[in-house]
């Protein structure tokens, strides 16, 4: 039943020859990598009018130079950024820019940072969505976590599908989304154009503002900065293109970077014009979009795409933070279950992971993206900052032909990322805080997961080591009484070793004692050692009793083996009508050293 449930909603398993046709298309790379950066204009610059708003609505005029500045910094990201792609072809973006150029830790941190601004990533875009959502029907608002709850699990089978299945879906959402919103700009600067938008709507630029302060333009900045998140995705997810990967991921790169700008300047542009405020219950595009179109049908069209885009957007996340574990994982970094594919040849433990983490995420922050957003942007600045740096070094490293020129690309986008990351701690400390608490956490994890596995490969080699000789087996059955199963194991452990031991745990003595009569009248040609438990414990005294048995056995270079007899019951609900004792036992004896455990299993018919 699992498994046909599990193919209804995953598919068919995938052969490993048919990788390549699982390998993304430019047009299809852009829905699936950028739909988180692309859906950011739905509430990047609402954020920036949220911090402006506490000065009052003529401070609006200045989300326009806000936005120059942050589109500068775009065009700084996406020429760094395809820098990246064709110096590490292998994907892993920051994480393999900072390892190499800047050393293990800053790469670990770039990594750590990423990972958990995937995470971020998938909570604040189904959040955001949900927003929407709820913006149309407001009667839905007291169910916002439910609902996110909900679309994270869609959005998580759907990626299980394997990247071809969701790319075909996310296209046409990620595609409606941009025409959706092309045409409230156009239509809007019609509108402004044609005279049938007030100009008193708005304040004008340059007028005097009380109360503004450096501070808050910097704080309305950086806000405005969430919307470049998922700028990096397209860097860490290389392999995920069709050949020549390099080629396709910079051009898809350029395109992305292009529409981004396009609808970030027109959206923030008609809000000023617009003199739109942010409302608690109402988005800014909503709002742009009600204003635009009216209460019709274009109106619930933008609505819908938008909604669309900002659940989607969360795929970004999906199709990013999977490779980056598998790079990570690769390095010994992460557990290696990061490196399997799963049937539709998706790293599918990462993908469930980051579903399920992300779930934890909106319940715990109750789907308040505002809240969510300043997490998530630091988290994304943290790694653009790193690999800046790390390009910069590679360059003065190699001093490839053109070099200065690249560096130069470089250390502008140094410059201005550490000053929006510095600006974010400065402007959103209270906010911002935690992330100075779980990135040491994280990067500890991963050096302790790292130790782990140098410590295993230690251990295991072969070469130059001592082995030890084995002379024979000492084989131990635990037996409950004189059954079936008992005399197949019996048996069994006979034909493998003269030493055959069997032991019985009693209760009481009367127990033991016709324990000992059965077994003498029985005859089977082994010797039964009887233990009395006086707290009714099978584990303890046959874990003793195993400690003596291993030190004589080591003596006389003996091998000690547990074998247990098991029954298997014909139908798998009937295993809570018996007491697992083989079951706690081999669990308990797989932590004690030295000692074999193996199990007998005798299947019943009926």
């Amino acid at each position: 039943m699992f498994t046909t449930i599990k193919r209804f909603l995953i598919g068919r398993p995938l052969r490993s020859n048919e990788l390549e046709g699982q390998k993304l298309t430019k047009l299809k790379a852009l829905a699936i990598l950028s739909s988180d950066a692309l859906s950011s204009v739905a509430y990047g610059p609402e954020q920036v009018l949220i911090v402006l708003a506490t000065v009052g609505a003529l401070a609006f005029w200045y989300s326009i130079p806000i936005t120059v500045g942050i589109l500068i910094l775009l065009a700084a990201l996406i020429v760094s950024y395809r820098q990246v792609i064709f110096s590490y072809p292998q994907g892993g973006g920051a994480y393999l820019v900072s390892k190499e150029n800047l050393g293990v830790s800053p790469g670990l941190l770039a990594g750590g940072s990423l990972l958990v601004d995937y995470i971020l990533t998938v909570a604040v875009s189904i959040s955001a969505g949900t927003d929407a959502i709820t913006s149309a029907f407001q009667s839905l608002h007291p169910y916002n976590v439910y609902i996110a709850v909900f679309l994270v699990l869609v959005i998580t089978i759907l990626n299980l599908r394997g990247l071809t299945e969701s790319a075909n879906v996310l296209a046409y959402p990620v595609y409606l989304f941009v025409l959706a919103l092309f045409l409230v700009i156009v239509v809007g600067l019609y509108k402004i154009v044609t005279g049938q938008i007030p100009p008193d709507l708005h304040p004008q630029i340059g007028t005097p503002v009380a109360g503004i302060s450096l501070f808050i333009l910097l704080k309305a900045f950086s806000s405005g900065c969430s919307a470049l998140t998922g700028v990096e995705a397209i860097s860490n997810a290389i392999p995920n293109f069709r050949e020549p990967a390099p080629k396709n991921a910079a051009r898809t790169l350029f395109m992305m970077g292009i529409i981004l700008a396009s609808l970030l300047a027109g959206i923030s542009f008609l809000a000023y014009w617009f003199g739109i405020a942010p409302e608690e219950k109402q988005t800014v595009v909503s709002q742009m979009a009600h204003k635009t179109f009216g209460n019709g049908i274009l109106y619930y069209f933008v609505q819908a795409t938008t909604a669309l885009i900002l659940v989607l957007a969360a795929n970004t996340g999906f199709s990013a933070f999977p490779q980056l574990a598998f790079n990570l994982a690769r390095d010994k970094f992460m557990p290696r279950m990061f490196t399997i594919r799963g049937d539709r040849l998706g790293y599918s433990n990462g993908i469930i992971f980051l579903g399920v983490a992300s779930i934890l995420l909106i319940i715990a922050f109750r789907g308040n993206t505002e809240r969510l957003i300043p997490l998530y942007a630091v988290g994304v600045f943290i790694p653009f900052t790193l690999a800046q740096c790390g390009m910069i070094v590679k360059w003065v490293r190699q001093k490839p032909k053109g070099w200065i020129g690249r560096m130069s690309v470089n250390c502008v986008g140094a410059f201005i990322t550490f000053s929006v990351l510095v600006i974010l701690f400065i402007t959103k400390f209270t906010q911002v805080w935690p992330v100075l608490i779980f990135l040491p956490i994280v990067m500890s994890v991963f050096k302790k997961v790292n130790r782990h596995y140098q410590d295993v490969g230690e251990q295991l080699r072969t070469e130059g080591m001592f082995q030890e000789e084995i002379r024979d087996n000492v084989i131990i059955v635990p037996v409950a009484g004189i059954t079936t199963v008992v005399e197949r194991t019996i048996n069994y452990a006979k034909s493998l070793s003269d030493q055959v031991i069997a032991v019985y745990v009693a209760f009481d003595h009367e127990d033991e004692k016709r324990m000992e009569e059965k077994w003498e009248k029985w005859n089977n040609g082994v010797r039964l050692v009887t233990l009395h438990s006086s707290y009714r414990s099978i584990i303890q005294p046959l874990s003793k009793f195993l400690e003596i048995i291993e030190r004589k056995a080591k003596e006389n270079k003996y091998q000690v083996m547990v074998l247990i007899p098991q029954f298997i019951p014909k139908k798998r609900w009937q295993n809570i009508l018996h007491n697992q004792s083989a079951l706690l036992i081999r669990m308990r004896l797989l932590w004690e050293k030295d000692i074999v455990v193996a199990t007998l299993p005798y299947h019943f018919k009926k």
